[in-house]
């Protein structure tokens, strides 16, 4: 299994790689033709595995890539990945400056139609790493780099930049800026304008207005911007709260800065950090006002489709607004994870559709592992058991730190029955996350489902006591606490609070698979879903 999940995580996309083993095994069928790639070291395998591939009609459809380049493109000529540029500050604090100016390019060139670009979270995985621009270029199917440096002193800046091929190793253009912090944006708009130039891009007046838009004349709002994203990015949600909120402050007419706050309120309410009711219609303030400053930005449209969805449950809305986000901008990773996973597979229970939007969101970032988490709940709600495993193994090898990452391969191996493994990925995501409400209830699950009652009447009691003590749990999760636990008659309370309270989760309820069964047996249950009127 260990191998056979390593080789469907490298194979070409379409193609089929067989083990050494399994080639011995159809060798001699006829029907069957197979073609050497390489011995190859693979991730937890002792010994060098000898590589076969399938050939379909004896005749491979799609070029053979090293296993070592996951989800590996070809290359297309008019494609870059933008690189997080080094900081050189002496200023550790400054790398969200440095991250920023390259976080800020590639956005500006993600709406060039004749440009190919690789995500952010594929992009930035190289960083701090030395790796050869080459490789990189294979990973991520690019045919040029981008990468540079920013020294920070002050005001003043120097940075520079350069543009590499990545077939040969040379540098199609350099240039070095020694500038105040107020050419910030020229400096911006510069480079993007030799990146089109080099790489032969005809640009539209329309298609050049966009690039060079300076998003505000406040280069300190700018900065209080650049961090809230930075904080954002690594899901510092607070901190990056108060970055934005400084930022629209400084400049009241900074429409991405609105659109950063409007991002940050929804995953609070969302992921029940703090309550619906006190965070969503600020989210659908600040997403209104970015709207109104720049009606070109997608992503305030993302965030009022999830507002729509989860606070307000008025689904027309919600999927009118997540449509339009993707007809501003169809690489918006966010938008198609949001709209294919919460929208149109736990709302509308259109699966197929659903793990479309998935798809084409690891298409665009083969490197973000939350793409692959949130395709396992899709593949998992459909039924489709055993590939939705495989794509929880891969979303959690790209990103075996984070909470999601552990929370989903705790779930896997729960439904697998392997207590010991989801025991061990399930308790070591609850620390991770200082023992979120979310995580403590899967704890209850776990627990109940393994026989350990007492366990999960502790962890119920500890989120009892942090309501006591005015501290916010999601209504919603203690009904699901109760629900495990067998007191329904508490667990449809807690849901009628939730209701009252307008709980983000009550929107996923109808197709949501970890509802405790109990539960959603109950007749109570039924016309609770009636209520809502789901489409």
């Amino acid at each position: 299994m260990n191998i056979s999940s390593r080789l469907q995580a490298a194979a070409p996309v379409g193609g089929i790689w067989i083990s050494e083993a399994v080639y011995n095994n159809v060798s001699n069928k006829k029907e069957i033709s197979t073609k050497f790639v390489g011995e190859e070291n693979l991730k937890n395998v002792k010994e060098p595995v000898r590589i076969y591939e399938v050939i379909i009609n004896n005749e491979a459809k799609i070029p053979v890539q090293s296993p070592g380049n996951h989800q590996a493109a070809r290359f297309v000529d008019k494609s870059i990945a933008v690189l997080p540029f080094v900081n050189m500050s002496n200023d550790p604090e400054q790398e969200y400056f440095s991250d920023g100016m390259a976080e800020e390019i590639l956005n500006s060139l993600s709406h060039l139609k004749d440009l190919k670009i690789a995500g952010r979270t594929s992009s930035f995985q190289f960083k701090g790493k030395n790796i050869d621009v080459r490789e990189i270029g294979e990973k991520l199917g690019v045919a040029t780099v981008l990468e540079g440096s920013v020294r920070k002193q002050g005001s003043r800046l120097r940075i520079t930049a350069q543009l590499i091929n990545v077939n040969d190793g040379f540098h199609l253009w350099s240039e070095k800026y020694d500038r105040n912090m107020d050419d910030i944006f020229a400096i911006q708009d510069e480079i993007a304008l030799a990146i089109t130039e080099n790489l032969r891009i005809i640009l539209l007046e329309k298609e050049k207005a966009i690039v060079t838009k300076s998003p505000t004349q406040n280069t300190e709002a700018y900065e209080f911007y650049l961090k809230g994203r930075f904080y954002l990015n690594k899901r510092f949600l607070f901190q990056s709260l108060e970055q934005f909120k400084k930022a629209v402050e400084l400049d009241p007419d900074f429409a991405k800065a609105h659109a950063g706050l409007a991002d940050a309120y929804v995953i609070l309410g969302f992921y029940n950090y703090l309550p619906a009711k006190e965070v969503m219609p600020k989210a659908r303030d600040a997403a209104g006002a970015a709207i109104r400053l720049d009606n070109s930005l997608c992503e305030p449209f993302c965030s009022l489709g999830m507002y729509y969805a989860s606070y307000e449950w008025s689904w027309e809305k919600a999927k009118d607004n997540f449509l339009k986000s993707l007809q501003l901008n169809p690489r918006y990773v966010q938008s198609h994870v949001w709209f294919g996973h919460y929208y149109l597979c736990w709302i509308e229970g259109k699966f197929e559709e659903a793990e479309r939007h998935l798809n084409i969101a690891i298409e665009l970032e083969p490197y973000n592992a939350m793409s692959y988490i949130n395709k396992y709940a899709v593949l998992f709600t459909a039924g489709k058991f055993g590939e939705a495993f495989l794509t929880a193994k891969q979303g959690y090898e790209l990103d075996p730190d984070s909470v999601i990452g552990n929370r989903i391969m705790g779930f896997a191996y729960l439904y697998k029955k392997q207590y010991a493994e989801a025991t061990g990925y399930l308790e070591f995501a609850s620390k991770l996350s200082n023992y979120a409400a979310f995580n403590q209830v899967d704890l209850i699950k776990l627990y109940t489902s393994t026989g350990l009652l007492e366990k999960a009447i502790a962890v119920a009691d500890d989120l009892k006591l942090r309501i006591s003590t005015g501290k916010y749990v999601s209504s919603c999760i203690m009904s699901f606490a109760y629900g495990f636990l067998g007191d329904i008659d508490e667990a449809i309370n807690w849901l009628e609070k939730a209701y009252e309270e307008h709980d983000a989760y009550l929107c996923i309820l109808q197709y949501y698979p970890f509802v405790p069964v109990k539960l959603r047996q109950d007749g109570r249950f039924n016309s609770f879903l009636n209520r809502m009127n789901f489409p």
